[in-house]
């Protein structure tokens, strides 16, 4: 794997030519195997405790942990579905077709499935990597700028956000777009919640 999480894989490969064309390099996302099984005994477990701790501790109640845990539960369950994640990546990337910022991957419906989530194979340089983006004669602040107007065009026009955007998930191309990965977990709001975070 060029890339490993805890429920799923990801992987470099080519599709086949077509018509005397050439390969096209995609990147493979691919949950492992029984993941879910294991998962269904590690949910087990957390709704124990949750329920342990509104029993026994005097502030439990309060703290509301088996709603917590029915959070953390639903979007798990969400990122076992790699067709959920697809869509959300095909979402996203028709929001942002025209945009000079953010590139998102393009999704190979016809091989993806369930289990297996086939996508146009990005390449960039972790956000995370400073002295890498330096190097390669990034602005930084143009990329500072860029990252906030994408995050309230998410939120603000489109109401459809990339919810977990840590440095792994979000790389910078060589012309200095964004590259946004892994779609599993995206936020949704309604217009009154745009109103409110307003």
């Amino acid at each position: 794997p060029v890339a490993s999480a805890s429920v799923a894989q990801v992987h470099f490969a080519e599709l086949p030519a077509k018509e005397g064309g050439e390969p096209t390099p995609v990147a493979v996302k691919v949950l492992r195997p029984a993941i879910s099984r294991v998962i269904e005994k590690d949910l087990a477990l957390i709704e124990t405790a949750a329920m342990l701790v509104e029993r026994l501790w005097s502030d439990g109640k309060r703290l509301q942990p088996r709603a917590v845990v029915a959070e953390f539960e639903k979007t798990l369950r969400d990122e076992l579905d790699l067709t959920r994640e697809a869509a959300n990546c095909s979402l996203l990337r028709r929001n942002f077709r025209h945009s000079p910022l953010l590139l998102v991957p393009e999704v190979h419906w016809d091989t993806t499935e369930p289990e297996v989530l086939v996508m146009e194979r990005m390449s960039g340089i972790p956000i995370g990597r400073i002295d890498e983006l330096r190097a390669a004669g990034i602005d930084l602040k143009r990329l500072s700028r860029a990252g906030v107007e994408i995050f309230f065009t998410q939120v603000f026009r489109d109401g459809f956000f990339h919810a977990d955007m840590h440095p792994g998930n979000i790389f910078v191309a060589p012309d200095g777009r964004y590259i946004a990965l892994d779609f599993g977990i995206v936020g949704t709001l309604t217009d009154s919640d745009k109103n409110y975070l307003a």
